[in-house]
């Protein structure tokens, strides 16, 4: 049987071009609009939110694949680049999304292939089944830059 999840924010325009916005899982903060649009810089932006979603959406999942694969993450940390497409009518979209993790695996003394394999496998689950990743009409890329790690590298001295 199918379940179902609402999640909610809240929105309240500040005058100009400013908006405060409440999560529902409780932070909260102002927002513009890009300051290519007449908004304010070293803000939240609708723009920088659809990307954040979809970076950390998937990196969640990635966290949860690499339980599921056995793998013992050491470090992760993703850039994320959307491109936006301007139609001559002033229309816009996000045509493809770009995450490039930076993955620290241990590899435990396996065959670094056998290791790199699951770590793919983990990255292909991560987008598979991220919720935002699904539900975005742009296309998905992921270009990770994976380092395996021996065991001996991991102790001081």
């Amino acid at each position: 049987m199918s379940q179902t999840a609402v999640y909610h924010t809240t929105v309240s325009w500040k005058g100009a071009h400013w908006g405060h916005v409440v999560m529902g899982n409780g932070p909260e903060m102002p927002f513009s609009a890009p300051p290519d649009a007449k908004g304010h810089p070293g803000v939240l932006t609708p723009e920088d939110a659809f990307v954040a979603a979809i970076n950390t959406c998937v990196m969640m999942m990635f966290l949860w694949a690499c339980e599921r694969y056995k793998l013992d993450l050491l470090s992760y940390d993703c850039r994320a680049e959307g491109t936006k497409l301007i139609e001559l009518d002033r229309t816009e979209i996000f045509t493809d999304v770009v995450l490039r993790p930076r993955i620290r695996v241990c590899a435990g003394g396996e065959r670094p292939e056998i290791v790199q394999a699951r770590v793919r496998k983990a990255l292909q689950s991560a987008q598979k089944y991220s919720l935002v990743a699904n539900s975005i009409k742009s296309k998905l890329h992921i270009e990770p830059d994976v380092e395996l790690v021996d065991e001996r590298e991991l102790i001081p001295g």
